[in-house]
């Protein structure tokens, strides 16, 4: 597990440097469970297929506010870990 956050660090470090921009922290809320969902803003809600998790564990809950770093392209986010609020 340690192997592939080190790689995926890696490899948004060198998108971000191949394409000019730099790595984003965003907040999103889980809005659904089965199948999961992240809304980041009005306009964005990702699918679960779209997040990346460093704990294996927990299944985010609705209204689970958690700790996103957006890939460079966006297409791609790594939840950082849940925010408590």
């Amino acid at each position: 597990m340690l192997i592939e956050l080190v790689q995926c660090i890696k490899r948004a470090a060198v998108e971000a440097i191949e394409a000019g921009m730099p790595a984003e922290v965003c907040v999103g809320t889980v809005v659904e469970e089965e199948p999961l969902a992240v809304r980041l803003n009005q306009r964005l809600t990702l699918p679960g297929g779209r997040l990346l998790f460093l704990e294996g564990p927990r299944v985010p809950r609705r209204g689970d506010h958690l700790a996103l770093l957006r890939f460079t392209g966006g297409q791609t986010y790594l939840v950082l870990g849940w925010l408590r609020t």
